[in-house]
């Protein structure tokens, strides 16, 4: 029993001794943490102190409002905060590209976040800086901007994204029709994967917590064998589970793709079948990654249309916590993105994301948990203004 105890014990006096740390930190301290973790670079003497006048006199969002305001929040802390979300390797060190200064524009902006999912705009570089151009088919305007270590916080405007992609503005859906978007998450496959990485990085869930084999399968597509190497229970034990759910909603992408317009991989652009239009192997503007091995199971279902609907306000993934005034189906990646954005799951992912990348670790501690749900509260009660987030996540880490 004595040997318990001495561990026990000595757990005690460390937890004691961090605590006691934290609270000793001073206004000076505290201030230069906050300016590294929202900045990521030092602060200068003068600033310091401010700052730390602002802490003192028991004002910390002022002193975040300050460290927010360098040009390194949106060069790099906000980049970093977005990068991932643009590839399927979670990759921070991709170039910049529309997809990340779009979320960097609006976070600048104190815009509604939930636009990311939704609205008809894209972040480009000012003209006044004689860069190449926003070109639809490749990634040059942005490469030559980060390249040049342009501010951000400066130089960024918003345009129309149907304007600058040649799409119709009710086709536009923030961050998953950008050129970045549609060249990781449309290129090949069957489109699912836009759902799926729009969920991890925006609701932050996978499809394996979201299984559920209750859900109706009158929507899984015909390419999903019932019978998966001959054995019927794969799929109604596994597979049933995700794409019962999954592929009704992924329907809201059938009109759009991605073409590669050479050999190198890296040039290409968003395609979206506009209305009067067929594609000549569908007969219809649904691509045809949707109907691709349709003998895998011909009596599934096969997409006629971007008619989406969400399973997943029926169950256990009620718990995402669906909008009730939106009607749970629509036509199109635009009202899908509505769905996503309006979710309390959207608003907690941000918050998550943001305690991440200002205390440099994930949520830990019941007081972490509550902080969470406190600030995700405040975000979609406040406009979903995703840089108070910022400030009040990294005020609370700055007497780590």
């Amino acid at each position: 029993m004595q040997s318990y105890i001495k561990p026990m014990l000595a757990l005690s006096l460390l937890a004691a001794l961090l605590l006691s740390s934290a609270v000793s930190a001073g206004p000076l301290e505290q201030a230069k943490r906050l300016h590294d973790r929202l900045a990521g670079v030092p602060a200068d003497t003068a600033m310091l102190q401010q700052m730390a006048d602002y802490i003192a006199l028991g004002n910390a969002q002022a002193a975040a409002e300050l460290a927010m305001q360098h040009p390194d929040f949106y060069r790099t802390t906000l980049k970093l905060f977005a990068t991932p979300a643009t590839n399927r390797d979670l990759d921070i060190f991709e170039p910049l590209n529309d997809y990340s200064a779009t979320i960097i524009g609006l976070v600048r902006d104190n815009a509604d976040f939930r636009q990311i999912l939704q609205t008809d705009v894209l972040y480009v570089a000012a003209d006044s800086l004689g860069l190449p151009p926003y070109a639809a088919d490749n990634n040059a305007h942005y490469q030559a901007l980060d390249q040049q270590g342009i501010d951000l916080q400066q130089y960024l405007e918003p345009r129309s994204q149907s304007s600058l992609l040649g799409i119709p503005a009710d086709a536009s859906a923030g961050v998953m029709t950008s050129r970045a978007g549609a060249k990781a998450f449309f290129y090949l496959g069957t489109n699912r994967a836009m759902l799926r990485f729009t969920l991890m990085s925006q609701l932050c869930t996978d499809l394996e917590p979201l299984k559920d084999l209750t859900t109706p399968a009158d929507r899984i597509r015909q390419d999903v064998s019932r019978s998966p190497g001959g054995d019927s229970r794969i799929f109604h034990n596994r597979c049933l589970g995700c794409h019962a759910g999954m592929d009704p909603l992924a329907q809201a992408f059938a009109f759009y793709d991605y073409q590669f317009s050479d050999e190198s991989g890296n040039n290409g652009r968003l395609f979206y079948q506009q209305t009067g239009s067929s594609n000549s192997q569908t007969g219809s503007r649904v691509q045809p990654k949707y109907h691709i091995n349709a003998g895998n199971f011909p009596f599934g279902y096969k997409t006629e249309d971007d008619y989406w609907q969400n399973y997943w306000r029926q169950g256990q993934n009620q718990s995402l916590g669906w909008d009730n005034s939106l009607p749970g189906e629509g036509y199109g990646a635009k009202s899908l993105g509505q769905e996503l954005a309006h979710s309390v799951a959207f608003a907690q992912c941000q918050v998550k994301k943001a305690f991440e990348t200002t205390c440099l670790r994930p949520p830990e501690t019941l007081a972490d948990v509550n902080l969470i749900q406190q600030t995700s509260e405040r975000f979609s009660q406040t406009g979903y203004n995703l840089k108070q987030v910022f400030a009040d996540t990294a005020t609370y880490c700055m007497g780590d």
